[in-house]
């Protein structure tokens, strides 16, 4: 039996720095990230060890900015992300902060969006 597609999806820095090498049938059709992941891309540049890596990275960057309007992290998802966190920390999730975990939140009610 096929899976069918999701229509929408939030995607999460791991996913966009996979891009190239995950079939984009397993992906959902519309897809999206958000200004964490953004963030997240362009901190990356910043930390490579090597000038090559550095520059894999500046082009995925570069890449994402110009494929991608990042979703803003704005009150109401921090808020969402407020009391979706304790949920996740009872589920046995490990504890981390906004910049590492919001990208799973869905957006309420402004978007219908998945994480992947």
């Amino acid at each position: 039996m096929t899976k069918a597609r999701l229509l929408k999806g939030l995607l999460d820095t791991s996913v966009v720095v996979e891009l190239e090498v995950i079939d984009p049938l397993v992906l959902p059709v519309d897809v999206a990230i958000s200004a964490i992941t953004m963030a997240e891309l362009a901190a990356g540049p910043h930390a490579a060890k090597t000038a090559d890596e550095r520059a894999r990275r500046q082009d995925r960057l570069q890449r994402a900015e110009a494929v991608f309007g990042p979703l803003p992290f704005d009150l109401e998802v921090a808020r969402a992300y407020g009391r979706v966190s304790p949920q996740q920390l009872s589920l046995g999730a490990r504890p981390a902060g906004p910049a590492r975990s919001t990208c799973s939140l869905r957006r309420p009610r402004a978007h219908t969006t998945f994480r992947y």
